[in-house]
């Protein structure tokens, strides 16, 4: 049974050559969705990790990470579509293509995991919003009161405030709707990335010294520092993969030329802008305030003026996570939207459609089931991010837990099927080699970043 949209325009859009609606995406707007994706809260943490490394592990890790990526989306692009790159049936989602290279079993633990990481990324968006929220008003009170004032707000009503906002954007239909609000959201996070590290390299010019050492941040107990070093790596981690919206991003892209060049050539784009630019917050931020470099570089409260650019950086970002969050939700939305229609092929709450008329916009087609299903996405995130609001210990988590298989080995195994790899052909060889060696790291980062996670709850 076709899916629906939840909340769609009513026009005359003539279909796909698989029935869908037209696509029209290109290297740009996919680059635009990609930076909106990649260049989110990680970006913050940078500083942070770097100071954890040190000057030589720390950029050799970025560098590491951004070619590990690109290595990554190559391989899951060529199997968007099966058989033939060019003309072989879509595999419109992650699960989609797993589905069909790796069977149902493959399925299952691929969907858990896409779906909890997908989640999750929800959540430290709603952490990240409400701490920018935070540090705005906090800014806007040391340039008043002077940077000793007890300036403290509680986090909790602005991560609500953030859910009600992402109540609304949620009724975007899917990607094919959404590229503008994804080429506003990139440019927020050029914005607040170029003020970074505007900021990092002022702040280093005005202390006449480059902060920092080439083992980072010393710890009381080698066992800390290794702690430390894994959260690091976690957080790293997450910044960068968007193996989870790939294959998402990349059907909304027009043909010819085929699908999987065009994501190639925006993969390259958008690892090289956002490399670049990580490169330069987390180096300058941690040049700028050595072993003290903050959790999360522009509300860590390093930097107190000009307050005013604190401030608009801080709006930046809460613009680009708006953004950002509907682009790792769309997934879940629509595996929703054609799990129940497919379910409940005859019930009316599930697949009628109503049509809204409001003032100054065109006809919608409201459906109330996925009206419901998507308030309480939202709302369920936002309780979570009340419960769980540790910025850092949450993205090292997530990138730990998602990087191995979802940025690495499913994609690896299928594109072992796709290309008809031999066994212990040189190709599988070396392929097999990097997903063992991803997943050492990935365990690594894992272990860490629960033990930061406990330690915070507890602490």
């Amino acid at each position: 049974m076709a899916v629906h949209h939840s909340l769609e325009v009513v026009d005359g859009r003539c279909d796909d050559d698989d029935g869908s609606p037209p696509r029209t995406g290109t290297a740009w707007t996919c680059a635009a969705h990609i930076i909106t994706a990649v260049i989110g809260s990680g970006v913050l943490s940078l500083a942070w990790s770097v100071a954890q490394l040190g000057w030589v592990a720390g950029p050799a890790a970025l560098i590491c990470f951004a070619v590990v990526t690109y290595v990554s989306a190559s391989l899951l692009s060529d199997c968007y579509r099966s058989q033939d790159a060019e003309k072989g049936p879509r595999n419109r989602s992650y699960m989609d293509a797993v589905r069909f290279y790796l069977g149902k079993k493959n399925t299952w633990a691929c969907g858990s995991l896409q779906f909890l990481s997908l989640y999750g990324c929800g959540v430290a968006y709603t952490i990240t919003t409400a701490t920018s929220m935070r540090a705005i008003l906090k800014a806007n009170c040391y340039h008043a009161r002077g940077h000793q004032a007890p300036c403290t707000y509680d986090g909790s009503y602005y991560m609500l405030m953030f859910g009600g906002m992402q109540l609304l954007l949620s009724f975007i239909p899917d990607f094919h709707d959404m590229a503008w609000l994804s080429v506003v959201a990139a440019i927020m996070s050029f914005s607040y990335a170029f003020i970074g590290l505007g900021l990092g390299l002022a702040n280093t010019i005005s202390n006449g010294v480059i902060k920092g050492s080439i083992t980072g941040v010393p710890m009381k107990t080698p066992v800390a520092k290794v702690w430390r070093v894994s959260q690091a790596i976690g957080d790293i981690a997450f910044a960068y993969p968007y193996s989870l919206i790939l294959l998402e991003i990349q059907d909304t892209l027009k043909s010819p030329p085929a699908e999987n060049k065009t994501m190639k050539k925006a993969s390259i784009i958008s690892i090289m802008v956002t490399t670049f630019f990580y490169l330069c917050c987390g180096c300058f931020g941690y040049a700028a305030f050595g072993s003290d470099a903050p959790g999360n570089l522009l509300t860590g409260f390093g930097f107190y003026e000009p307050y005013w650019l604190i401030d608009f950086a801080n709006a930046c970002i809460i613009i680009h996570l708006l953004g950002g969050y509907q682009v790792y939700s769309q997934p879940i939305y629509q595996f929703a939207d054609r799990y129940f229609a497919e379910r409940y092929p005859e019930s009316r709450f599930v697949n009628d459609f109503h049509t809204v008329k409001l003032p100054l916009l065109p006809p919608l087609r409201v459906n109330l089931l996925r009206v419901c299903f998507r308030t309480l996405y939202v709302a369920s995130t936002t309780a979570v991010a009340l419960f769980v609001p540790y910025f850092n210990e949450v993205l090292a988590l997530l990138g730990a837990l998602n990087f191995w298989p979802l940025a690495i080995y499913f994609p690896v195994e299928m594109y072992f099927i796709q290309r008809k790899v031999p066994r212990w052909s040189t190709r599988w060889v070396v392929l097999q080699g990097f997903s063992a060696l991803c997943l050492l790291v990935s365990a690594f980062a894992l272990v860490g970043s629960v033990q930061g996670v406990i330690s915070q709850k507890l602490g």
